[in-house]
């Protein structure tokens, strides 16, 4: 199994034997990171909850599933690189936030949104 770097190692490398670095902007690639959410949200759209949550058990939507996933991956993954951003660390950071944010004991099985953090800093 390869890690995040060596994937997005070989997407630069694929973009780059292809000369599409110049395409391969934040904006580029953000709008096209939205496209394939879409194409993901399609095919959960009109599935009841139940469904859902079982989608991967139907060999032909779940291989669209898939697809759609790696998509979404592949485009998150060469943004991240194009901007110099560590997806892990950033979603490490998210979790840490989250935490703060949504303490266990007050939101278990609540969908409630949390206020803001507020910042401590002076700005």
């Amino acid at each position: 199994m390869e890690s995040i770097e060596e994937l997005a190692g070989r997407l630069r490398e694929f973009a780059a034997e292809r000369d599409w670095e110049q395409f391969h902007t934040p904006k580029n690639l953000a709008m096209a990171l939205s496209g394939e959410v879409g194409e993901l949200v399609a095919e959960l759209q009109w599935l009841t909850p139940e469904q859902s949550v079982r989608v991967m058990d139907d060999p032909e939507a779940g291989a669209r599933v898939r697809a759609e996933l790696g998509d979404v991956f592949a485009y998150l993954t060469r943004l991240a690189d194009v901007l110099g951003v560590d997806l892990l660390e950033a979603a490490a950071d998210k979790m840490a936030e989250g935490a703060l944010r949504y303490d266990a004991e007050t939101y278990r099985g609540s969908a409630r949104k949390a206020p803001p953090l507020r910042h401590t800093g002076t700005s």
